[in-house]
């Protein structure tokens, strides 16, 4: 609780809620900006100037003139004309908009809540302010790794970036759930179980940045079997264990799938042992939270076989983030919230 003002904390509940979903919006647009290739086509940092899209022809021009000058034209887009440059520019555009916007929209409400309550209450706050500010210094970091000896970014930066979008997201609703008092259970799992799985989870986010970042998901479109084997047959068994194995398309997908039924038969272990103690308190957020690990497992599946098809492959991601969000959950309520 930060203040015992009841209408402070309705306003501070209602701007961290808010914060969830417009974050949440801009891990879509994201992937959306990764799926349609997009992300390159803005090659300038432009902090401020960039706040406002072209609005002449020349402006479009020298942006298109910019672009010519990367790998990404000129060994894959060398036929692109102006007009399809736009349409990857504004995915662009609006994924760096919303950037601004969200620490904009971050920044007014923390410096208004700092008049209200003691700052001393609200450091946690402005540590999530701070990583903000550092995720756009990453999606520059991420962008910059494209512009010069290749066509895509590196899918290791492309990784930092989600990783830290969805930790931004997981902490601002943490302090919500913190903030609305939801309830603390008297009979908890041991806090390293659902802390196990929630760094399962994150991990294999980051897995699936790979696999994005490297269009693995276009390989291999088949399953169970990958191909005609259960491990893909452009690689061997002892190719896993090398620190090469994350730059190698067909194996992160291999990793990625693994990992999803890792977490599917680690959330059955969990399910099950909360059933067999009747630890009532529980019920409702692990069967949530069982809906959302199927849903992301079928709509992984679906992505492979139809070759990371945008729409699919979009769906897969937006309930990464309801995964993320039950999983938060079901590690907040086993935690002790003084």
């Amino acid at each position: 609780m930060y203040t015992i003002n009841t209408k402070i904390n309705s306003q501070l509940s209602i701007w961290l809620i808010s914060m969830f979903w417009i974050i949440s919006f801009m891990i879509v647009v994201g992937g959306l900006t990764r799926l349609t290739d997009s992300g390159l086509s803005i090659t300038e940092w432009e902090l401020f100037s960039g706040f406002f899209p072209p609005l002449s022809q020349q402006d479009w021009i020298m942006y298109f003139n910019l672009y010519k000058e990367i790998p990404e034209f000129k060994l894959q887009n060398y036929n692109m004309t102006l007009n399809e440059f736009k349409i990857i520019f504004w995915w662009e555009w609006a994924h760096r908009f919303l950037g601004r916007l969200i620490g904009i929209a971050y920044l007014v409400p923390l410096i208004y809540f700092s008049f209200k309550i003691k700052i001393s209450k609200l450091l946690n706050l402005y540590f999530i302010f701070l990583l903000i500010c550092f995720q756009g210094f990453i999606g520059w970091y991420m962008v910059s790794s494209g512009l010069v000896d290749r066509v895509d970014v590196s899918h290791f930066r492309l990784s930092a970036h989600l990783l830290m979008a969805f930790l931004i997201l997981s902490l601002i609703y943490w302090n919500y759930l913190k903030l609305n008092k939801v309830r603390n259970i008297t009979n908890r799992l041991n806090i390293s179980i659902p802390l196990s799985l929630l760094i399962l989870i994150f991990l294999q986010i980051s897995i699936g940045a790979f696999v994005s970042g490297m269009d693995a998901g276009k390989i291999y479109n088949s399953w169970p079997l990958m191909g005609n084997s259960y491990f893909p047959n452009d690689n061997k068994l002892n190719s896993l264990f090398h620190l090469t194995a994350f730059n190698d398309p067909s194996l992160v997908q291999f990793i990625h799938r693994n990992l999803a039924y890792l977490i599917g038969i680690f959330y059955i272990l969990i399910f099950y042992k909360i059933y067999k103690d009747k630890m009532y308190d529980l019920y409702r957020s692990i069967n949530f939270l069982g809906i959302f690990i199927i849903l992301q497992i079928i709509l992984g599946i679906f992505t492979i076989l139809y070759g990371a098809q945008i729409y699919i492959a979009s769906m897969h991601q937006i309930s990464s983030i309801f995964l993320v969000s039950s999983c938060v959950y079901f590690f907040f309520i086993n935690t002790k919230i003084n």
